[in-house]
């Protein structure tokens, strides 16, 4: 039961506001409720009961909680029918609304990409439509058969590249030069230099078509991919298009075999074809915080439980415990129960402290693990969520494209596949 005097509490609330009118006053009246029995002097609101339990709670409570199952978009707009400011919302719903706000501008900046990828008018010159056109080809998949085909042709290659960078280490598969010296299969090397040459192709053609090259360079993704091409052509150069005095340098193969190594890089250009890593990625990026606290833990107990391990072992004579920073070799994997067994306590107090240093270590480990996973969740929702309303609106904007060329001429109407309508 709701009385006039708790009502008035917010003044400037519908409820309030109905309460102190006249009930004469008709029209004023049918401005505040849907319908009005004046016989039984009963109101009637056309409104989500669920919510209106909610909002009756700030006349007893001052604060309103946004309960689960209700969205909080509709509830924020129930607020608004009732006339309650949002200022009484509870912290914790602040940040929950705040969230699905975030949500909503995340899915309408990718709504606006999606529309502006499919609106070729806008492109006045021919220079403008082929650029967009190649930039849809090599960075949206989905927008037709052909970039589709690209995407998975990148996939493979790098798959391949990968393979033959594991494979070509194998002694058995390796080939000796005319130094005697073990080097790649020739077979190898050609599939190599194949895999690059499409590498460098796609970013060269990518970074032509892209609107922003600026931002594109400096995008991490494409520093990756640069990452992984730039070794192949500084090998190449230091081998085949360098100087005599420079390949006699004591450091230059050396220098061949780091870059090689650099080679590794491009197992990370699957983060743009795969949204789980780029989901991996984006929790990971969230949870830093849990993963600062988990280094800190861990740091702690490397330094607390070495130096025992040090000081408690001193008294064996075979100890393998030297000093302190070698000590903390046997923290690490003792705490991550990883345990090599290259270092271990041998007197009674290094075993005891060793037990400790690894029950120590699971537990601090195992705290952070639940934030890290509800990130991950939580994100991986909301890809999902995203991915859904750029596909629907895909579909909406091609059929607001076939039913205007279907009012138009029967040739564009034929591209959708249907047929105009006749007027007999």
């Amino acid at each position: 039961m709701l009385y006039g005097d708790v009502l008035n509490r917010y003044p400037e609330s519908r409820l309030a506001e109905l309460v102190n009118c006249s009930t004469q006053n008709y029209e004023l009246i049918s401005s505040l409720c849907d319908d009005f029995d004046p016989g039984r002097k009963e109101f009637y609101f056309d409104r989500d009961p669920d919510a209106f339990k909610c909002i009756i709670d700030v006349y007893y409570f001052d604060e309103i909680h946004i309960k689960r199952g209700i969205c909080p978009i509709c509830f924020i707009k129930e607020m608004e029918f009732w006339k309650i400011d949002q200022s009484v919302l509870d912290e914790c719903c602040k940040s929950y609304l705040s969230e699905k706000e975030q949500e909503l501008r995340e899915i309408a900046n990718k709504v606006k990409v999606i529309l502006e990828d499919m609106d070729v008018d806008r492109c006045i010159t021919r220079t403008q439509r082929c650029q967009r056109f190649l930039w849809r080809l090599m960075e949206k998949p989905g927008s037709s058969l052909p970039a589709r085909i690209i995407a998975i042709a990148s996939f493979l290659s790098i798959l391949v590249s990968a393979v033959v960078m594991c494979v070509g280490t194998i002694p058995e598969l390796q080939v000796t030069d005319s130094e005697g010296k073990l080097v790649e299969h020739p077979t190898l090397e050609a599939i190599e230099t194949a895999c690059m040459l499409w590498f460098t192709a796609e970013y060269a053609l990518r970074l032509g078509s892209s609107p922003n090259k600026l931002h594109f360079a400096l995008s991490i993704m494409n520093i990756i991919d640069f990452m992984t091409i730039m070794p192949f052509y500084v090998v190449l150069s230091l081998t085949y298009l360098g100087t005599t005095s420079m390949m006699e340098l004591a450091n230059a193969q050396q220098a061949v075999q780091a870059l090689r190594i650099l080679r590794i890089a491009r197992i990370f250009k699957l983060a743009r074809h795969s949204s789980g890593l780029q989901t991996l990625t984006y929790a990971l990026k969230r949870s830093l915080k849990e993963l600062g606290l988990l280094l800190m833990y861990m740091g702690v107990g490397i330094f607390v439980f070495s130096a025992l391990a040090y000081t408690m072992e001193q008294s064996h004579p075979e100890t393998l415990f030297r000093s302190i920073p070698q000590s903390f070799w046997w923290a690490i994997i003792t705490m991550t129960t990883v345990g090599y067994g290259d270092i271990y306590p041998k007197t009674t107090l290094g075993k005891c402290n060793a037990a400790v240093s690894f029950l120590c270590g699971v537990i601090a480990i195992a705290l952070p693990i639940h934030p890290i996973i509800n990130n991950f969740v939580v994100f991986y929702n909301k890809q999902k969520v995203l991915e859904t309303a750029a596909k629907h609106e895909r579909h909406l904007a091609a059929l607001r494209f076939c039913a205007c060329a279907f009012q138009a001429t029967p040739s564009m109407a034929a591209a959708c596949g249907k047929q105009p309508y006749s007027s007999k």
